[in-house]
C-alpha cells in the first residue's frame, strides 16, 4: 500500500515540528517542500523527507507533487506563511490543481494585502480603525495628518509585526517612511505603506476555524513604538457581552473575508466604542499560540487542521477550561549573546509546562520591532488567571542572561 504523504509548503520555526509530529501520529508520511530546507533546524534531527524547491513557482511546486504522486497517495497539502503570507495562497491553488481540500487561494490573497482587506471590511460595517493608503513620504505625512497623529505605519503586505511602528511625532513618522521606502522589496512585500488610527485599548484575538470560534486570547506588549508581543494568556478575562462582541465580529470578519474554511486569527483592540479589527490573518497563527489553546481548552488545533486538510472528520469540543499563559524572553539591548541559564530550573517550577530558548550563546542580537526579537518563552497552565500569571513570574525570576553590547564606532 502506498504511502500516505502530508505536503508542507515550508517549515515554520515555532508550529512546524508539531505538524510533523501530529502528522505522523494520524499515520501520515510528512514531506517538506522548502526553498532552503536548512533553516528549519527540526528536519534533520528528525530524518524527515525534504525537497528542495522554489516555492515562489506554483509550477515547480505542482511538478514536485505529481512526482510524488508515483509514488505515495497525497492525501493533503498545507503549509506555513512566515513572514510571507503568499505561500498560504500558493497552497490553496495546489490544493485546488489536485483536487484535495483546502483554502480558497483568491480569498488568501485579498486578506493578506491589508489595504484590500480593509476596504472589504469597511463595506461590510465592520468596525476599524481610520486606515489611507500611501505611495510615498508626501502621501504618508499627508495621511498622518488626515487621520491625526499618533498613527500606525505599516507596510501594507507582511506579517509578524514587521516594519510596524507607531509614530508620535512628525520626525518619528519621516524615519519610520524612509526606513520603509528604502527596504529591499523580496516576494510578498511592496513598497505600499498603510496609515492607520492608533487605536487604543487592551489588545485580544479570536481563533476560528471554519465559521466557528474557538478561543478568544489576550496579548500585552512591550513598550512602543514597536508592537512585540510581552506576554499572551488564554482564554481571556472577558464579561459575556464581551466575548459576544468579539465572537460576532470575528464571524461578520470571516463572511465579509469569504473565509469560510480552515483557521483564521482576527486581532482586535477594545477600545471606548468596542471591539475594532486590527488585522485578519488568514492562518493558523504560531508561536504559542496553539500550545496555549489546547492547554486552555483541550482542543488541538493543529491535529484538527490536519484532519480538515486531509478530508477526516474533526473534533473541536472544548473538553475542559483552564488557563495557560505565555511569557516571552525580550532582549533590552543589541549585542553578542553570550549565555541564558536559570531555564532548567524554571521549568521545575510546578504549573510550568514548556520553558523553551530560541537564541544560541554568541549570536548576535540586533533588534527589528518585531517577532524575530524574541528570545525564548516560558508556558504555564492552571485553574485561574492570578495563579497562572504568579506561576510564570517565579519561573521567569529564574531566567537569566548576558549580552555585550557591540564596540561603539568611531
Amino acid at each position: 500500500m502506498a504511502r500516505r504523504a502530508l505536503i508542507l509548503v515550508e517549515g515554520h520555526r515555532s508550529i512546524g515540528l508539531q505538524y510533523v509530529t501530529a502528522a505522523k501520529r494520524l499515520g501520515l508520511h510528512p514531506v517538506t517542500l522548502s526553498a532552503d530546507p536548512a533553516q528549519y533546524d527540526y528536519l534533520a534531527p528528525e530524518s524527515l523527507e525534504t525537497i528542495r524547491v522554489d516555492t515562489d513557482d506554483c509550477d515547480a511546486l505542482i511538478r514536485e507533487c505529481s512526482q510524488l504522486r508515483a509514488t505515495c497517495d497525497i492525501a493533503g497539502i498545507t503549509g506555513f506563511s512566515g513572514v510571507d503570507e503568499s505561500i498560504y495562497a500558493t497552497v490553496g491553488k495546489l490544493c485546488q490543481r489536485f483536487g484535495l481540500p483546502g483554502p480558497d487561494p483568491a480569498s488568501i490573497e485579498r486578506c493578506c494585502d491589508k489595504y484590500t482587506q480593509r476596504q472589504l471590511l469597511a463595506v461590510a460595517g465592520i468596525p476599524m480603525p481610520a486606515y489611507r493608503l500611501a505611495m510615498d513620504a508626501a502621501d504618508v505625512k499627508s495621511c498622518a495628518m488626515e487621520i491625526g497623529l499618533p498613527v500606525i505605519v505599516k507596510p501594507a503586505v507582511g506579517s509578524g509585526s514587521c516594519g510596524v511602528r507607531l509614530c508620535r511625532n512628525v520626525d518619528e513618522l519621516a524615519r519610520h517612511t524612509a526606513y520603509l521606502l528604502a527596504r529591499e522589496p523580496t516576494h510578498g512585500t511592496s513598497s505600499r505603506i498603510l496609515i492607520e488610527e492608533f487605536a487604543q485599548g487592551p489588545q485580544y484575538s479570536a481563533d476560528t476555524v471554519g465559521d466557528e470560534v474557538i478561543a478568544v486570547g489576550a496579548a500585552s506588549f512591550d513598550r512602543p513604538p514597536h508592537f512585540v508581543v510581552r506576554g499572551s494568556v488564554f482564554p481571556a478575562l472577558l464579561t459575556e457581552y464581551e466575548y459576544k462582541r468579539i465572537a460576532d465580529v470575528s464571524l461578520s470578519c470571516l463572511r465579509c473575508l469569504d473565509l469560510g474554511w480552515g483557521p483564521a486569527n482576527i486581532e482586535f483592540r477594545w477600545t471606548k466604542c468596542g471591539p475594532v479589527v486590527i488585522e485578519v490573518n488568514p492562518r493558523l497563527p504560531g508561536w504559542t499560540t496553539p500550545r496555549l489553546i489546547q492547554l486552555a481548552h483541550g482542543v488541538d488545533l493543529i491535529t484538527e487542521h490536519i484532519r480538515l486538510v486531509i478530508g477526516e472528520e474533526w473534533d473541536l469540543r472544548r473538553r475542559h477550561t483552564q488557563v495557560a499563559a505565555a511569557r516571552f524572553l525580550l532582549p533590552d539591548q543589541d549585542g553578542i549573546f553570550d549565555w541564558i541559564d536559570g531555564d532548567s530550573r524554571a521549568a521545575a517550577v510546578p504549573g510550568i509546562v514548556e520553558v523553551k530558548i530560541y537564541t544560541k550563546p554568541q549570536t548576535p542580537i540586533i533588534r527589528k520591532g518585531d517577532f524575530q526579537d524574541t528570545i525564548g518563552h516560558v508556558i504555564a497552565v492552571s485553574p485561574s488567571l492570578s495563579q497562572t500569571e504568579a506561576i510564570l513570574q517565579r519561573a521567569v525570576d529564574l531566567i537569566g542572561w548576558s549580552i555585550t553590547p557591540f564596540p561603539a564606532l568611531g
